[in-house]
């Protein structure tokens, strides 16, 4: 009975075990996946400082299963307060972030935030080297500990007054959506916001030390799997929800990037782990090492878990695309037949190849003649210089003269020199495409009726791809003109509409911060930014930020839309004494520099103390964030402030 009951505790402690891994893959994963889809929205900035401090604190969770002593415990336990003092700072600024996209500023909720941050620094060095938060230490395979010091009662207020605080915030910002869709990823958010904080504070620091009953200590690993499951589920809702925050693109790409991420990803790394804890720990198996029978196990899964992902694809996408199947199966199905300029050259490599083969000669090209710049070689068989000077010397309409005769029954082939040409044309015959070539055998074409039978049917093939290459041309024509419209819509899309927020005008697509080459605009508008027909002829004299300061500047647009790029600029300088070469000061060093100040580009260089190549790549990326900060400004996201010219003799001096 003994053994039993061990054995029953043993295997729940190994399924919590490979669980808290799977947390922490998953948690990694997410992490992993918002900084890299989605690092400019504040909200998924604030969730990914969220999941990270589960990720370190659950990485100290399987940690603590290994662990042989108290003394190897006791360094795993304190890496997992680095996650637990900062978890009630990530919880206020992930509910803040959500609360400022309903356009709810607070400064009392910002100053939260940054105390939150300051705590939980504060935090760890009680943890780490005193006694007065945790101390000493219980060992127990599956739930190690410390003991609550004195005070870990005052931590455990301000934690869960914290996460009240946050969930509130959740509550109101889903109060102020005014859509069904918004106020569904918020209803989200609002259900699976406490997983967080279940999984990463300490509760057993409430408890007494484990009992060693059978019955508690089943209990307790019972207890702990069902939350595990209800924590994994939670955090992928979470992360499922900020997925959409702050991206242009579809939901239906968003949602299906996600899935599929999830499933070829963290699913597969979760099931090798599993495989890898399931392995039995004897040295031999069937007679094979070990190490062969699970790297074999490895392999096999890696490989098997990917053909059935590929297998269910269909039926995911089904799921995932049911309201709009029908029109991403065509668009699916284009990009499977799309032509690029390779893939046609290839299919007439092979049309020329094996039509050179049927008429047993070495030489042979093909040429559109549709293209603007003259006939353009698209594929050749045989000497390269033979195929140039036949090209050039080919008189493609004295060739579609002789060649319309109206007899169904002429020849396929029309001599002229040394080969055999046939004109390419479209279905309707109305419209010439290009022309096939083969070297002449004979003065004038001889053709079996085999020949002749396959040649054609070659020949046709042909044709269809010039022709589906010129149809698809034109597709991409059309989307070109169309695109800025496409991404003007999927703006006003993206826009997510919440009690207080800016009307629709505020987005108007005739805005210059909706237009594809706003950071072009924002770029040459720097160039002459002391006076010059890009600042005073910019586009950007229509943003409303510029419009409202014009009263400011006695009606000068330019003087107005000058300040409104300082302050642009100055909304990127950070916060405390100016430092030329740190990270943090580069951006707006570069912009102050080069701009304001007017520097050479060798000047500033040297005072930056970096190359010239690197500079103009840094330039760049301010330049980008200028307009990111113009088009907040615009937005309302942060309150323009223009700076009145402490001299304006001076100022219409450097205009002039």
């Amino acid at each position: 009975m003994v053994t039993s009951a061990s054995t029953v505790v043993n295997l729940l402690s190994s399924l919590n075990r490979a669980l808290s891994s799977a947390i922490v893959i998953l948690a990694f994963s997410l992490l992993v996946y918002i900084l890299t889809h989605n690092l400019r929205s504040s909200v998924a900035r604030a969730f990914s400082a969220l999941i990270a401090c589960v990720c370190v604190t659950y990485i100290g969770d399987v940690a603590l299963f290994e662990t042989a002593s108290l003394q190897d415990a006791v360094v795993w336990l304190k890496i997992q307060w680095i996650g637990i003092a900062f978890t009630p700072a990530a919880y206020l600024h992930f509910s803040d972030a959500l609360l400022r996209t309903t356009n709810s500023l607070s400064s009392l909720r910002r100053w939260a935030v940054r105390g939150g941050y300051v705590i939980g620094f504060l935090l760890l060095p009680l943890a780490f080297w005193t006694e007065l938060l945790v101390h000493d230490g219980i060992y127990s395979p599956g739930a190690t500990q410390f003991r609550a010091g004195p005070l870990f009662w005052l931590f455990s207020i301000y934690f869960f007054a914290s996460v009240v605080w946050g969930a509130y915030n959740i509550y109101r910002a889903r109060q102020r959506c005014l859509t069904s869709t918004s106020r569904r990823r918020m209803s989200y958010l609002a259900a699976s916001f406490a997983a967080p904080a279940l999984g990463v504070f300490p509760y057993l620091l409430v408890a007494s030390a484990p009992s060693p009953s059978f019955w508690q200590q089943a209990s307790f690993f019972s207890v702990l799997f069902a939350g595990n499951v209800g924590i994994a589920l939670m955090i992928a809702v979470m992360a499922y929800s900020v997925a959409y925050f702050g991206v242009l693109t579809p939901d239906r790409v968003v949602k299906h990037s996600l899935i599929h991420y999830l499933l070829r990803g963290p699913l597969v790394a979760i099931v090798v782990i599993f495989i890898i804890m399931a392995m039995p720990e004897k040295p031999r198996t069937l007679g094979l090492p070990r190490d062969m029978i699970l790297t074999t196990s490895i392999v096999a899964v890696i490989v098997l878990t990917q053909l059935l992902i590929n297998m269910v694809k269909p039926a995911i996408d089904r799921l995932v695309f049911r309201k709009d199947r029908e029109e991403v199966e065509w668009i699916q199905e284009l990009d499977r037949r799309l032509l690029t300029t390779t893939d046609l050259r290839q299919a007439l490599e092979n049309i020329l190849t094996a039509l050179c083969e049927v008429l047993r000669v070495r030489t042979g090209f093909i040429a559109n003649v549709a293209a603007r710049s003259g006939p353009r070689l698209e594929a050749q068989c045989g000497s390269q210089a033979v195929v140039q000077v036949a090209l050039s010397d080919v008189n493609a309409s004295a060739l579609a003269h002789a060649s319309q005769n109206g007899d169904e029954q002429a020849p396929i082939f029309v001599p002229l020199g040394d080969f055999w040409f046939s004109l390419l044309r479209t279905k309707s015959r109305d419209v010439t495409l290009g022309l096939l070539a083969v070297e002449a055998r004979t003065t004038l074409p001889d053709l079996t009726a085999e020949e002749q039978e396959v040649a054609a049917a070659l020949i046709a093939q042909a044709e269809l791809a010039l022709e589906d290459r010129r149809l698809q041309q034109d597709v991409f024509d059309a989307l070109k003109r169309i695109i800025p419209e496409i991404e003007r819509v999927q703006r006003l899309r993206g826009t997510v509409r919440y009690t207080g927020s800016p009307g629709l005008d505020t987005f108007a697509p005739d805005s210059p911060i909706n237009a594809p080459d706003f950071t072009q605009m924002v770029r040459d508008a720097l160039a002459h930014y002391w006076g010059g027909p890009r600042l005073s002829g910019s586009p950007l004299m229509r943003l409303k930020v510029v419009q409202e300061a014009m009263d400011e500047y006695d009606g000068n647009a330019a003087r107005a839309l000058r300040a409104i790029l300082g302050q642009a600029i100055d909304n990127l300088r950070p916060d405390g004494e100016r430092r030329m070469t740190t990270a943090e000061w580069l951006l707006y060093n570069i912009l102050e520099l080069k701009f304001i100040q007017g520097l050479r580009v060798r000047d500033i260089a040297h005072r930056l103390a970096m190359s010239e190549s690197d500079l103009y790549r840094k330039q760049r990326v301010a330049i980008e964030q200028v307009a990111l900060a113009l088009a907040d400004m615009e937005q309302g996201q942060q309150k323009p402030v223009p700076l009145k010219p402490s001299n304006n003799i001076v100022e219409s001096a450097l205009e002039d």
